[in-house]
């Protein structure tokens, strides 16, 4: 029959053999799809008409003239198979006769780090792959660097392609040793080097007589006998809460997936961030309900008290909780174009729980070659760092050395909904246990009364020489002569002093606003209309102080001025400057300007006066400010 496995054996033969999760990975074209296809030829599980397939598809896509190219197995994207890479993670499944296996197949290139970095996240062993001919490549260290941040604790060396360079063991042992150098301090438990030819299967299942001289296991005898670290269901029992399932008033439930450890009726429990207490009433599985749950199993969870718990939440043993905090530090890996700029807002997911939170300082980045601490002020594509976190709540968190599950988090682009980091917990910080928000006798409301009037931040956004400040000065002249109590926070003004140690990189610009944007947010918190002026050339950071106030005290008024015009003003002779090179990072020039989409008030200046532009400030604010 053509739609059986060439090798066949019972779902129970399988469960009882016990499962292994690993990864391949390494650089491009050091041949993981062929070793996985190896694997699977090997362990006689491919179907006859899918390796019937793959021989004609090896004809078309294949890179091994007439013989059968196994890296096909696997590259299932069309895309992949025209330019020879793996792009996207493939999973697959084969068994041997001693264990049960799930492999994933990693992208090589730089360009799909963040797939590479998904399939290690969950594997409890990598392959990590090297070219004879071309040996331990910057990729190859980055990878190896980042199975370990991620917790695995075994790894194989395939020294791959062994053929190609005549089975000459001088090489091998120079890539091994070149490796091992590398990776001492990286936390593996065990290395194991092994030369393999994947296209030919020497050492793969079998032991080769090309390598007379290699004494270790063959791949799949070494892939069988390692042993994974602890299984989660020996950790404390983590439960995050995915939803509230509450279908009448007679049932609450919490339903997710049990992380790590597991959980039995009449267990106490508490919710980790507020502490609230219950016990274990029910707990619901597929089947209805079930004496207890341990990790990996998704159920719903009644507790015998009426206690708040909402998405996003943890419940956890009282005497074995997660530390719940705002601040922590984290290892993180950076996945966006755009570099991370310690300040900026990101969007952190931890488990079901999402919550703005910023970079407040990259302690050092990694050198992925040396593994060297540099000083960084912004994290590129790629790159890894040791950073502090701050988020906008207390949020349950492990040490990700400790759990995977609690300890794992990603960082989500606030504009453009693109996954810009993977990060590690390390630890958290307790620096702000003893500090709490002081409640006031007199409040902001009682302020504003005084001057019956409503405090807002007027924030005036657009490119040097736009306009911005002499707008700002007649409004708020104008708002002085009808009684009103205003301030102006100006760009030039706050560096000569709050600022003045801040220079105009992006990180700069980042952090020159975070600044301002607390300074206007006490002023407004004073009953005051403090007017902005400031370039503020980025979208995250004006919405970051929107947020910081509250939308109704927030009114964004975009000058738009084309910048031919402003280079033709050129009142402070700064264009022409940075036209030359002499002026660095100049904000429309070698410094790109994000003009705001939905701004509460466009100002084009082109065709008015500065006194008429003003006016059109005033009318839209005097509905807005007026008590």
């Amino acid at each position: 029959m053509t739609d059986t496995p060439r090798h066949a054996a019972s779902r129970q033969d399988v469960e009882q053999r016990g499962l292994l999760r690993f990864l391949t990975c390494g650089s491009v074209d050091d041949g993981k799809s062929t070793l996985i296809g190896r694997l699977l030829f090997d362990s006689r599980l491919i179907m006859e008409d899918t390796l019937a397939s793959i021989t004609k598809d090896s004809r078309k896509h294949g890179t091994l003239g007439e013989e059968v190219d196994l890296a096909l197995l696997v590259d299932g994207l069309e895309a992949e198979r025209q330019q020879g890479i793996t792009i996207d993670v493939a999973y697959r499944f084969f068994a041997t006769p001693r264990r049960s296996f799930i492999v994933a197949d990693t992208p090589g290139h730089e360009q799909y780090t963040r797939n590479m970095a998904t399939g290690a996240s969950n594997s409890d062993l990598a392959i990590i792959l090297c070219d004879a001919r071309r040996g331990v490549l910057t990729q190859t260290r980055r990878h190896a660097y980042i199975c370990s941040l991620l917790g695995i604790r075994h790894v194989v060396l395939a020294v791959n392609k062994i053929d190609l360079v005549g089975f000459d063991q001088a090489v091998f042992d120079r890539i091994t040793g070149d490796f091992s150098h590398f990776a001492a301090g990286l936390g593996f438990h065990t290395m194991q080097p092994i030369p393999v030819s994947a296209r030919f299967g020497d050492n793969v299942s079998s032991l080769s007589g090309n390598t007379p001289w290699h004494r270790g296991p063959t791949l799949i005898a070494h892939l069988e006998q390692v042993e994974p670290e602890a299984e989660a269901a020996s950790r404390p029992f983590r439960f995050p809460v995915q939803w509230v399932n509450r279908p009448n008033q007679d049932f609450r439930g919490f339903a997710g997936t049990v992380a790590s450890g597991r959980v039995a009726l009449a267990d106490p429990v508490v919710v980790a961030a507020s502490g609230k207490a219950s016990t274990v009433a029910r707990i619901l599985g597929p089947d209805g309900d079930q004496p207890e749950a341990v990790a990996g199993e998704a159920v719903t969870i009644c507790l015998a008290d009426e206690v708040d718990v909402a998405r996003g939440d943890v419940l956890a043993p009282p005497a074995e909780r997660p530390a719940v905090t705002d601040q922590f530090a984290a290892h993180i890996l950076w996945m966006d174009e755009e570099p991370l700029l310690p300040g900026r807002q990101y969007l952190m997911r931890a488990g079901h729980l999402w919550t703005p939170v910023s970079v407040t300082s990259i302690r050092h980045r990694v050198d992925v070659n040396t593994l060297e601490h540099q000083a960084a002020r912004r994290l590129e594509l790629n790159e890894i760092g040791f950073c502090n976190l701050s988020a906008a709540q207390r949020v349950p968190l492990d040490p990700y050395a400790e759990n995977r599950q609690t300890g794992g988090f990603v960082l989500v682009d606030r504009f453009s909904n693109r996954t810009a980091a993977a990060g590690m917990v390390s630890f958290s910080l307790r620096r702000a246990t003893n500090i709490h928000q002081e409640e006031f006798l007199v409040d902001k409301a009682a302020r504003a009364a005084l001057d019956r009037q409503k405090p807002r931040a007027i924030w005036f956004t657009g490119l040097s020489g736009s306009g911005k400040s002499t707008i700002a000065k007649l409004v708020e002249q104008a708002l002085h002569a009808e009684g009103r109590h205003t301030y102006t926070l100006d760009g030039d003004n706050l560096r000569h002093g709050l600022n003045r140690d801040l220079g105009f990189t992006d990180a700069d610009r980042v952090e020159n606003i975070r600044r301002v944007g607390e300074v206007a947010k006490l002023f407004v918190d004073a009953g005051l209309i403090v007017l902005c002026s400031f370039i503020s050339p980025f979208r995250a950071e004006r919405q970051m102080v929107r947020e910081m106030m509250g939308t109704e005290e927030f009114i964004e008024v975009f000058v738009d001025t084309p910048i031919e015009a402003c280079i033709r003003r050129d009142p402070k002779g700064l264009y022409a400057k940075a036209i030359e090179g002499t002026i660095r990072n100049f904000t429309g020039i070698s410094s790109p300007y994000e003009a705001p989409e939905h701004p509460e008030l466009r100002v084009e200046t082109e065709g008015q006066t500065p006194a008429e532009a003003a006016e059109q400030v005033l009318a839209h604010l005097r509905g807005l400010i007026s008590d």
